[in-house]
């Protein structure tokens, strides 16, 4: 889990000197223990599984009544002919005698965050069995190791449910949105199991078809076709499940010569798109035995190494002053955790973390959705209002590491972007859609299927996300964001500003001068809330926030003509809509949009967040309050965000009471860590990032070069030990107990000048930046 760069990036800004702080002492050290679960009755289904995951490769672990223990298996890259995001497959390991899981034996499951395991321990008269399961943080591959007290025999098999071709109907069909309204059924393949006796069990699954070239014939892209190619066809994925000493008698089973007291079984996985079946065979072979190279004994201990230097970089542990309730504070703190361990179980995959259900969708017997683990509320497509959240919280885990697969899918899209706008617009730039095949085309179910004769190409039959446009300036506040923190100059000029130039040419480019020289956003619209806009707030801040940012770079950092350009369009951006009730300004949802809106997101807090134009010690905090207590819907959950911007906006109880909320929801999961399905599907990544992302501006807030402590930090009822990463590469290690600072580490010490406490302070009497 190395990365390029580290820490948080610089969102918020200040200038004035700290007072006095408290003399360094050696941190207390964190666990990740207090996210751990053991649970002591098997789980029926997977409903009741537990997550592992080495970045790219995942697994849903449970044990069943009968002893089996039973695992899906996931992929970051494995996408079927319809894009849609499936499972690698799913094993069963039976034990004879079988494991005793009933309430007569001494049985429990474990997931051990520090090491990132599952362990099964059971015990029985003088029978004792320990089973661990891990995703090797080094290789593409999962391990099973089994110990006994007596010998036993392991029966291992790939459990296959993908047998035939069928066709999905009814509900199952969102599950490939972007062809749901498709003319043509949608067929879903079958897996192939490789009958090869030398080659332990092996199974895959090949893309003989794929959506995207009808996809780009559909909305008038097919000549892209030949500047390309299909990421889809021959795509290959699947394992092969070995082990020494276990013979095979069938084709998906491998079984124990002999009993014994030890035994392990690895499943290595690859994809690739390889021109025929066979030769992904073959390379699944090679890759295989160039693994095993590596001893398991090493191979766990590096693995340990990895997640120890990953639990090492930030935490944030909460515990309750009295009288507060001391289960909320535990609450809050594993959920922290948990969610922070998740997005590093399927961060460093080809492709970025799905909003609904990341790599750990399982058959979760929803009333509304009694569908298989391949199933997923709103498929395999990424919005990028969804995708966003869990990456906004790598920059204060000092996790940056992560956002490179979200960096490369947008990076890769670019050329089709470019083609896209050009096509359809006649002009220069690109825009991203904000629901988007990874691949960066527009879903055809938006686009529309059935399109009037005179409705002109690129105009889309969705008027959710019809002229939704804001995607690509958050995505470069983010990555800008990561910047100020790290400093890192080749992700500036080979990332940042290879987006930077056609997103914001796009803008320039795309609308019209308004008498006084300003741009005259419209049509357009703030976000899937308002349809009908001129000059959407989303968009503006978006545009200033960026802008500002480019512009505050370095003189050598910015070629003068981008300089120029970018100076010239922010000269030209038009005001931020401002009115006025009751006497007091607000922030407006866009300068003019219809009565009713169509959505339930707050556009009107854009300029808090995601685009830190207000906030604490930023001009017209009062402003900012009034809109917030204003906005169109008051609530939390899912991809809500009103606890982020209630803890920038200093309102600490707000805050406070929507990261209990959202760390306390339940689901149909036995998984705590697991929210969901709220608004898209289970886990609901949103849900979890949010409360993350909350917690950590509760507790640090960075202004330009100063780095606020506790400005939303509800003193009086909770004490905390953290470590979080700032900007400027700087760490902050603290703890708070009964409202005193009683440490303060600053990493380099030179920015100790530039922490600013904020306990007991009044937030509107703050200097600006």
């Amino acid at each position: 889990m190395r990365r390029p760069f580290v820490g948080l990036c610089g969102f918020f800004a200040l200038c004035f000197i700290s007072p006095a702080l408290p003399a360094s002492s050696s941190p207390a050290p964190a666990s990740p223990a207090l996210g751990n679960i053991t649970w002591e009755t098997p789980s029926p289904t997977s409903a009741g599984s537990l997550p592992l995951g080495n970045g790219d490769l995942a697994a849903n672990v449970w044990v069943e009544p009968s002893g089996d223990v039973v695992f899906y298996l996931s992929k970051s890259d494995a996408w079927d002919h319809l894009s849609r995001l499936i499972k690698l497959g799913r094993l069963r390991v039976r034990l004879t005698p079988a494991l005793p899981a009933s309430a007569a034996a001494h049985f429990e499951t474990t997931l051990d965050l520090a090491t990132a395991s599952v362990r099964v321990s059971a015990t029985a008269g003088d029978r004792e069995v320990n089973i661990r399961l891990w995703a090797d943080a080094h290789h593409p591959r999962f391990v099973v190791e089994v110990d006994a007290s007596q010998p036993i025999a392991v029966t291992a098999s790939l459990d296959p449910w993908r047998t035939a071709p069928r066709e999905l109907l009814g509900g199952e069909k969102v599950s490939a949105y972007g062809f749901t309204g498709s003319p043509a059924p949608l067929l879903a393949a079958a897996d192939t199991v490789v009958d090869a006796p030398e080659a332990g069990v092996l199974w895959y699954h090949r893309n003989d078809s794929s959506i995207w070239a009808p996809t780009l014939d559909h909305q008038g892209l097919g000549d892209f076709r030949n500047l390309s190619r299909d990421p889809l066809l021959h795509r290959t994925f699947g394992g092969l499940l070995s082990g020494e000493g276990f013979q095979r008698p069938d084709p998906r089973t491998l079984r124990s010569a002999a009993p014994a007291k030890h035994a392990a079984l690895t499943v290595d996985v690859l994809t690739a798109q390889t021109p025929d079946a066979a030769s992904w065979v073959t390379a699944l072979r090679t890759q295989a035995a160039a693994v095993r190279t590596t001893a398991l004994a090493d191979a766990w201990r590096a693995h340990t190494d990895d997640w120890r230097e990953f639990w090492s970089r930030s935490h944030v542990v909460v515990t309750a002053r009295h009288p507060a309730p001391a289960s909320d504070a535990a609450a809050v703190s594993a959920a922290y955790v948990r969610q922070r361990y998740l997005i590093a179980c399927a961060g460093r995959g080809a492709y970025p973390i799905k909003f609904n259900g990341s790599l750990f969708t399982a058959d979760w017997n929803l009333s509304n959705a009694p569908f298989d683990a391949d199933y997923r509320r709103w498929g395999g497509a990424y919005w990028f209002q969804n995708t966003r959240l869990p990456y906004w919280t790598l920059l204060a885990a000092g996790d940056t590491d992560f956002l490179r697969p979200l960096v490369k899918m947008y990076l890769d899209a670019l050329p089709l972007a470019e083609f896209r706008t050009r096509r359809w617009f006649n002009h220069d730039g690109a825009f991203f859609p904000e629901t988007l095949y990874f691949w960066g085309s527009h879903l055809n179910d938006n686009y529309g299927w059935q399109r009037p004769p005179d409705l002109p190409v690129g105009q889309l039959t969705n008027r959710y996300i019809g002229h939704h446009y804001n995607g690509g300036l958050e995505l470069l506040a983010l990555l800008l964001a990561t910047y100020a923190n790290t400093g890192d100059a080749a992700f500036l000029h080979d990332s940042i500003l290879p987006l930077a130039r056609p997103v914001l040419g796009f803008f320039a480019a795309h609308y019209p001068r308004d008498a006084e020289g300003h741009l005259h956003l419209a049509p357009a619209q703030a976000l899937e809330t308002w349809w009908d806009c001129d000059n959407p707030t989303p968009d503006i801040a978006g545009l200033r926030s960026v802008l500002g940012d480019l512009l505050a770079l370095p003189a050598p950092s910015i070629d003068p003509a981008d300089r120029r350009a970018w100076s010239e369009l922010l000269a030209a951006v038009p005001p931020l809509p401002i009115g006025l009730a009751d006497g007091r300004p607000h922030i407006l949802p866009a300068a003019v949009h219809e009565a009713v809106p169509r959505n339930s997101e707050n556009a009107e807090l854009y300029p808090v967040f995601p685009f830190h134009l207000y906030g604490t010690g930023r001009p017209a905090l009062a402003t900012a309050r009034e809109t917030f207590a204003r906005r169109t819907v008051a609530d939390t959950g899912g991809w809500r965000q009103d606890a982020i911007q209630a803890a920038l906006l200093g309102l600490t109880d707000i805050a406070t009471d929507d990261v209990i909320k959202n760390a306390t929801q339940t689901s149909a999961a036995r998984f705590p860590g697991f929210f969901g399905p709220n608004f898209d599907w289970l886990p609901d990544m949103d849900h979890g990032s949010v409360t993350e992302l909350a917690l950590q501006t509760m507790l640090l807030q960075c202004v330009a070069d100063k780095i606020y402590l506790f400005p939303a930090w509800p003193a009086d009822r909770w004490n905390v030990r953290f470590r979080l990463h700032a900007n400027r590469n700087t760490i902050i290690d603290g703890e708070l107990k009964d409202g005193q600072l009683t440490r303060l580490d600053v990493t380099p010490a030179a920015r100790r000048a530039d922490v600013v406490v904020l306990l007991g302070a009044d937030r509107t009497s703050l200097p600006l930046r």
